[in-house]
């Protein structure tokens, strides 16, 4: 419709574009339709000016250039310029960019607001020029067509056959209440595909980044991020907003993080999916953690342990009370590790309570707690709360401050057996940290039994595992032997399609486990610094982490290269 008729009518009279008996005849036209149609509207139906003219003479009114569009082709680089519920909104389409300046083309060039709109929306500088109506129409659907279409059309290009129909209808289920879902059926599609994908790959994370220019999706697989196809830029916002409505969030706020849940069935296997999102300076940030509790690892020697490391853990899991710690950084596997323990002293006669934040998988015939700050139920809440249900085996999720690692102590030295984690580097270093904490060292080694520190490393593909020889780095930085490598089986991935040509698949876990003898009681007690303990607990025997990598490397199940990402030289540690 064309706005500010009355200006628009003067400006024809000026140019000499109609006739005093035309415009007569129009206001007739007005009149019959009882205001439906304004008098330049009325002067257009009665073929007396034709749109085209009208909008010509309006940008040269305007100082703006008309241009034709019907053979024109718009750049990929063009299109991603503009999102489509923009483009689609505003009737526009780009024609050119320089420096942060974008031309679009527009059919009535009497909207001002239009171009305000777009320089706030697109947060940059914005020109026009004016075009026919249909041929931007015909430009709109060509390169935009709706969301639906381009969601389908994504959905197809990323082999939309293999989504699982049932999934779909569960994120339709989690999507219940909100009145959009069925519109939004195709971006539904699109996040299925994306979870089917991850799950399909076994990766434990998904990344939904935005970028300035694009929108990437990355999947963590076996520890590691890997980039894969991403959507389109332009579908962002919907896909953020169809995410958050699934896990709960508040979909109108986006200036803070939010934390949200979703639980569903793939593949007849119950997932969780963890969802986080936190505000970017180009948009929201999701971060999905696949929680498949199929597939977690709860027997012990699948986990990684050799003999002579299992037998010593079993000593630890047989003790009446004390503390078992288990150390290492975010995405060691420390949870999965205290699950496996857990799980193996699992039995009608022992009643084993943990607290968690969060609680990653439910395991049956154990009373897990969920702890939340934002109501003061903290770990040393939760903990005091859980002694009092007179339970054999406690597990706190982690010891994070002075008052949870003292009630931990004093329960151990009350008759149960606690287990929890520390982020420390080796397993020395979470006696000094509970000392450092504020505990007494006379505590600490009376209640803490052992301390195990652990890592990650990558499996060498079975399909496309090949023999090597070390490289003179892998020489000089891991100081091997030469009978190290005279009975070593060196193995590396070649990389093939069951391994996505990385040469790995899965991951084993190194042990570091530092047993508290009377000795090491006493020099705790003197207060030993962490290299002291250290030194006297590998002449005890312990193993330390580069040294059980080492000799998973030598039995071709990891690759040395893994060993030295994930671990540290013996004399980087004094």
């Amino acid at each position: 419709m064309i706005e500010n008729s009355d200006y628009v009518l003067e400006l024809l009279q000026e140019y000499g574009m109609v006739t005093e008996e035309q415009i007569t005849a129009g206001w007739a036209k007005v009149s019959e339709t009882d205001g439906a149609l304004n008098i330049v509207e009325a002067l257009i139906e009665n073929g007396d000016v034709s749109k085209d003219e009208v909008m010509s003479m309006l940008a040269q009114q305007y100082g703006m250039e008309s241009v034709s569009l019907e053979d024109f082709e718009i750049p990929a680089e063009l299109v991603e310029l503009i999102p489509a519920e923009v483009a689609l909104k505003y009737s526009v389409v780009p024609v050119s960019v320089h420096g942060d300046t974008i031309t679009v083309a527009m059919a009535d060039p009497t909207q001002v607001s239009t171009l305000d709109s777009l320089r706030y929306v697109l947060n940059r500088d914005v020109d026009a020029v004016v075009a026919p109506e249909d041929e931007i129409k015909t430009l709109v659907r060509k390169y935009y067509g709706s969301l639906s279409a381009q969601a389908e059309a994504t959905i197809e290009s990323y082999g939309g056959e293999r989504s699982d129909v049932e999934f779909e209808s569960q994120l339709m289920d989690a999507s219940e209440g909100d009145p959009s879902a069925k519109q939004d059926a195709p971006i539904i599609r699109l996040v299925s595909q994306l979870l089917t994908d991850a799950y399909e790959l076994k990766a434990s994370d998904i990344h939904l980044e935005p970028m300035e220019k694009r929108y990437r999706v990355r999947f963590r697989i076996d520890g590691v991020l890997r980039e894969v196809d991403g959507p389109p830029k332009y579908l962002q916002s919907n896909i953020t907003s169809r995410i958050k409505i699934m896990s709960k969030m508040d979909i109108a706020e986006k200036r803070i993080p939010q934390d949200g849940r979703i639980n569903l069935k793939m593949r007849a296997k119950e997932i969780d999916l963890r969802v986080s999102s936190i505000p970017t300076t180009n948009g929201e940030s999701i971060v999905m953690r696949i929680l498949d509790k199929a597939s977690i690892q709860l027997d012990i020697p699948k986990l990684g342990f050799y003999e002579d490391d299992q037998a010593i853990v079993n000593k630890c899991l047989s003790y009446p009370d004390g503390i078992f710690l288990v150390t290492g950084p975010t995405g060691s596997g420390k949870t999965t590790s205290l699950y496996a323990f857990l799980n193996t002293l699992n039995s009608p006669n022992r009643k084993i309570i943990t607290a968690e934040d969060p609680i990653e998988y439910q395991l049956s015939g154990i009373n897990q707690v969920q702890v939340d700050a934002r109501i003061d139920f903290t770990f040393a809440a939760a903990l005091r709360s859980m002694l009092r249900q007179a339970p054999n085996v406690i597990m706190v999720g982690e010891i994070r401050d002075m008052e949870t690692a003292s009630i931990a102590i004093n329960a151990s030295l009350t008759g149960h057996l606690v287990f929890s984690t520390l982020h420390t580097n080796d397993a020395p270093g979470a006696i000094t940290r509970l000392i450092d904490m504020g505990v007494q060292p006379f505590l600490v080694a009376s209640s803490v039994r052992a301390v195990m520190a652990q890592r990650l490393l990558r499996r060498v593909c079975k399909d496309c595992a090949e023999p090597t020889e070390p490289t003179p780095d892998e020489l000089q930085m891991l100081q091997l032997s030469p009978e190290f490598l005279k009975n070593a089986t060196l193995l590396k991935g070649r990389g093939c399609k069951k391994c996505g040509g990385t040469g790995y698949k899965g991951r084993l876990g190194i042990y570091e486990i530092f047993t508290i003898t009377d000795h090491m009681q006493r020099l705790i007690f003197a207060k030993s610094p962490t290299a002291v303990l250290r030194e006297e607990a590998r002449k005890a025997g312990m193993r330390t982490l580069r040294e059980d990598g080492l000799r998973k490397a030598a039995a071709g199940i990891t690759t040395l290269a893994e060993v030295i990402i994930n671990t540290v030289g013996d004399e980087e540690c004094e």
